[in-house]
């Protein structure tokens, strides 16, 4: 991510300093500008086509320079059409239709169609900004003299505003990574915090504009009083904010929540985001030369700008948090606006001395953030509070890729926790669940030697192919480094120190782009729990993803997937099942219920081929291996015939049930949209009525001696749940 994002900014770079070198000044400002959209927009189609076949980060790259160095290029040109007194006026402009960008894609676009969709739209808007530009006249002829040197003035606007974006895109990093606790990694937090980012920046640019004399002071003033709005910021994200107890919002409509949590981020974000915005123009007017070419000053401030936001993103989310923790990153921040302020007044001992003050003074008095924000996320306010209310922390984390805790409960029960949401624990529920999706496929295969497991987690579900004496080889795919070590420690005799097995391999690695290019072959495939609402886990949940696991399968081979029916709602539960189902359409849904028989998450499991089970086989390999037996006896399984009894029903029986349920696809994945909307429902008891309903006891997919077919339909029946 850091690399794309590097690469999207630094192409718009390159684009912001190329053309005003590479075009010349008498050409038509507007023309140019319209050449440049009708290129981006087929640029855009291409990407579009042509990303599914790239297949590498490199490749990544080099596809997406030529549209970005486009886009780079469009403020310099058309800033050639305007008076120099209103080239704030364009940023702010182009801000705007930023926010409106952001929040169009981000609600509606990408929500309601796909993202063939909504490329296509906004190549549309290229091609109609085109048109206009083409039929549009200038603001006023603007007389181009040959550029002189920039001076002292010149390069003291272009350090603070470097010094500027560092901050800006530095802060983007660490407040987006808290506020997604507090409010919930979903799509539409982060929707929301850009378009609030977007929006300060696009007033402050506007306020910015305003100032013309004295540029210079007012740039190194709105550095200095960035100092107390990153502050203040950071005040409210680690000590207010997730202390409030709406954002559990227990509203039928999800929109009610996510206004709340815009007023959130406006509350938190705004001070320093007008200041941010402001420093654009301010750097503008304090570098800008009578008679200079507005598009090489254009450009050159642009530049700047963006190379120092580059370099916020790469430093502050793979440096800074996970070295320095969010609280050390935040007083960095502060730090650099201190110096930014130093900068724009050219030097000078006096408010140099006034920045150093109060970065001193406003770093101390930054918040730590609390561990219990770690652990619950948008659930604090109800699980720990102020005072921890019976939690005790055991270990928590700031990773490169995402925060992480562990805590225990008064009863003993432990926790394992990522980006503030519980992702596995010791309770009876969670244990029993987790043991299913590795015991499950791995007694019904003949013979399971090499798996691979998604995501580690507590370590539950791989642990669980340690006990099986076939298992030979078992890979764990996991993208945070600091989860394996951390649940080998907290969670060894629940996942039977899978970790140290000498038969367990650890690859370091995004799970999606692990299964799509490794050569490996397995016999079985399974994956811990991953919420689909968090943003990008939908990937893991997309058509062609099961059809990588599945391409990556030996003969014979099984998958299993979780699915959650908690926070979650009927649309949601069927686009998952349906996915799978399109993938595998042999595939079985298996149940996981409650202390009162309700329905709580489910597993599916698929196979390339149609599945058969002999529940005397299971049985036999139980009786031969005690240390798997005590496996499933720890979490209430004590037969084969309790285990398979948890079926609750297979592909054929839930077609109809299924017959209009969005398919998740990687072009739309709209699952993490209908998940993101469905995040506060409680419908799990209904949703696994349902699923049980059109299920019956399917005598063409076990087999077995009549005692032990017998012994299975009297456990089939009695876990089904109460019909709601």
């Amino acid at each position: 991510m850091a690399v794309l994002l590097g690469t999207f900014m630094g192409g718009m770079c390159l684009g912001s300093l190329a053309l005003p070198r590479i075009v010349s000044p008498a050409r038509s400002p507007l023309r140019v500008y319209a050449a440049l959209e009708l290129a981006t927009a087929c640029c855009g189609v291409a990407v579009l086509f042509g990303l599914p076949y790239i297949g590498s980060t490199l490749l990544c790259v080099v596809f997406l320079l030529p549209p970005t160095i486009l886009m780079g290029a469009t403020l310099p040109a058309i800033s050639r059409s305007v008076k120099p007194s209103s080239l704030g006026y364009l940023y702010a402009a182009n801000i705007a239709g930023g926010v409106l960008g952001c929040l169009i894609a981000g609600f509606w676009l990408l929500r309601v169609f796909d993202m063939t969709v909504a490329s296509y739209v906004a190549a549309a808007v290229n091609v109609s900004v085109a048109i206009l530009a083409m039929f549009a006249k200038p603001e006023a002829p603007v007389a181009v003299a040959p550029s002189p040197a920039s001076g002292a003035v010149g390069s003291s606007a272009h350090l603070a505003i470097a010094l500027s974006g560092l901050s800006a895109l530095g802060a983007e990093v660490v407040w987006t990574r808290l506020l997604s606790l507090t409010l919930g990694p979903t799509v539409y937090t982060f929707s929301i915090i850009l378009a609030v980012f977007l929006i300060g920046m696009g007033i402050g640019s506007g306020l910015g504009t305003l100032i013309r004399k004295r540029a210079r002071t007012g740039l190194g003033i709105s550095q200095l009083l960035l100092i107390p709005a990153i502050s203040w910021a950071g005040y409210m994200i680690a000590d207010q904010l997730p202390y409030w107890d709406k954002n559990l919002s227990v509203h039928a409509d999800p929109w009610h929540g996510f206004l709340f949590d815009f007023g959130c981020c406006a509350l938190a974000l705004l001070p320093a985001t007008l200041l941010w915005g402001a420093s654009f123009p301010l750097a503008l007017n304090a570098a800008a030369q009578p008679g200079a070419d507005s598009a090489r000053t254009v450009g050159a401030i642009y530049a700047a700008n963006t190379t120092g936001a580059i370099l916020g993103v790469i430093a502050f989310s793979i440096f800074a948090v996970p070295l320095l923790g969010s609280q050390n990153a935040e007083r960095a921040l502060v730090v650099i606006a201190a110096g930014a302020a130093f900068v724009a007044f050219s030097l000078k001992w006096k408010p140099a001395a006034l920045a150093v003050t109060a970065a001193l003074a406003f770093a101390w008095l930054m918040p730590p953030v609390p561990w219990t924000l770690l652990a619950f996320g948008r659930r604090m306010p109800m699980e720990a509070g102020h005072t921890g209310n019976g939690w005790k922390r055991l270990y928590s984390a700031e990773g490169v890729n995402a925060s992480i805790a562990y805590t225990q409960w008064v009863d003993k029960t432990r926790y394992f926790q990522v980006a503030g949401k519980v992702e596995a624990s010791s309770t009876p529920s969670d244990m029993k669940l987790q043991r299913v999706l590795g015991h499950l496929p791995a007694l019904l295969h003949p013979d399971p030697r090499s798996i691979l497991i998604v995501g580690c987690g507590a370590g539950v579900t791989a642990g669980s192919f340690v006990v099986h004496p076939e298992v030979e080889h078992i890979t764990l795919c996991e993208i945070e480094p600091l989860i394996p070590p951390a649940s080998a420690r907290f969670f060894g005799n629940e996942n039977h120190n899978v970790v140290h097995d000498p038969r367990t391999r650890i690859v370091y690695d995004d799970a999606r782009h692990y299964v799509l290019k490794t050569s490996e072959k397995f016999d079985i495939v399974t994956s811990d729990p991953i919420h689909p609402w968090v943003k990008g886990a939908a990937t893991l949940y997309s058509k062609e993803y099961f059809e990588a696991c599945r391409a990556h399968l030996n003969p014979g081979g099984l998958v299993t997937q979780w699915v959650p029916l908690y926070d979650s709602d009927l649309a949601t539960v069927q686009s998952e099942i349906a996915t799978f189902l399109e993938v595998f359409p042999n595939g079985t849904v298996w149940g996981n219920l409650t202390d009162m028989n309700q329905g709580y998450d489910v597993v599916l499991l698929g196979s390339a081929e149609p599945i058969r089970i002999d529940v005397d086989a299971v049985q036999s390999r139980l009786d031969r291996s005690p240390r798997l037996a005590a496996s499933l006896r720890e979490v209430g399984l004590h037969s084969a015939a309790e285990l398979l009894g948890t079926y609750a029903a297979q592909g054929r029986d839930l077609r109809e049930w299924l017959a209009h349920a969005e398919i998740n696809r990687d072009r739309g994945l709209r699952l993490q949209y209908l998940a993101g909307l469905a995040l506060n429902q409680g419908n799990a008891p209904s949703i696994y009525g349902q699923i049980e309903a059109k299920g019956s006891f399917p005598r063409d997919i076990f087999t077995g001696s009549q005692a032990a077919m017998e012994a299975l339909e009297k456990n089939f029946k009695a876990w089904r749940s109460d019909p709601f």
